[in-house]
């Protein structure tokens, strides 16, 4: 059975005389965890976060995009795309510059080189002082399989749990290897992590399938704010549509990472009731 929510996207698709631009999905689509599209959905929605929370935090806080660099290895930036991160490139070297070769001695070969990955997230600050009262994070590829990338967030998660700020993690990738959590040994599709500094070692961690809308939360800040709502479902339904996602996804194609048993089935009748596919 399909939900109501996608009765309703099915119906807006079906409206729009063949320019389909509404996300076809009720929640996260998992089309946009593609290695080629994510860089784009999470640089958006990192910028879509900051500006949504921006006048909700005035005047007492501000939201900050920060980043953070690591080198990866050339295979991994291949599967983390171009950069979630943007992968630096180099400059090549002029035409005319040459390195002489003694072709009796050796031979001329290629060394592979690693590249430079850029990763943003978002710090809610304090107007007054520049406190960091929140670190919002949303994972990348390069988060979730063995590397520097993983070492490095998981250095970086470790020093803010162990602050006196809170964190939200984000996770909207089903590929690689979750963050680490105790008390739950459960599997989701995505999930999301709120870790108030004052309860802590316990948080909230948010688990949800392919099949539901994305949950909304509360971003913590200090307890005597107001807390404003993040509606991640709304800002991927809108990022979809600014930015030509239904132009750039065949899917008559299975998403990348595959689905698998029921929820594959469930996306292929969801699909074709979008016209989205058609039988062979």
């Amino acid at each position: 059975m399909l939900t109501d929510t996608t009765d309703i996207i099915i119906r807006s698709n079906s409206n729009l005389k063949g320019s389909l631009v509404t996300n076809p999905f009720p929640g996260m689509n998992p089309y946009l965890e593609a290695p080629a599209l994510w860089p784009d959905v999470h640089n958006r929605l990192i910028v879509s976060i900051a500006d949504d929370l921006a006048p909700a935090l005035r005047p007492r806080y501000y939201v900050a995009i920060e980043e953070r660099t690591y080198l990866v290895e050339p295979e991994d930036a291949a599967f983390v795309g171009r950069a979630d991160a943007a992968v630096v490139t180099r400059s090549a070297q002029p035409a005319s510059v040459s390195v002489p070769l003694q072709e009796s001695v050796g031979v001329a070969v290629e060394v592979e080189l690693p590249d430079l990955v850029r990763e943003a997230y978002l710090e809610v600050r304090a107007a007054a002082d520049g406190r960091v009262v929140t670190v919002i994070e949303a994972l990348s590829p390069a988060n979730k399989r063995p590397g520097e990338g993983r070492a490095l967030y998981l250095r970086k998660r470790l020093a803010v749990l162990g602050s006196l700020s809170h964190l939200v993690e984000i996770d909207l990738l089903r590929a690689g290897e979750p963050m680490p959590v105790r008390g739950w040994t459960g599997v989701s599709d995505y999930r999301i992590l709120i870790s108030r500094s004052t309860h802590r070692p316990r948080a909230l961690l948010i688990p949800f399938s392919i099949r539901q809308p994305i949950p909304r939360f509360a971003v913590p800040l200090d307890a005597d704010a107001t807390e404003p709502e993040i509606d991640l479902g709304a800002l991927l339904h809108a990022i979809y549509e600014r930015a030509a996602f239904d132009l750039r996804i065949d899917y008559r194609r299975d998403p990348e990472p595959p689905l698998t048993g029921d929820d594959a089935a469930w996306a292929d009748q969801l699909l074709r009731r979008c016209g989205l596919r058609q039988d062979n």
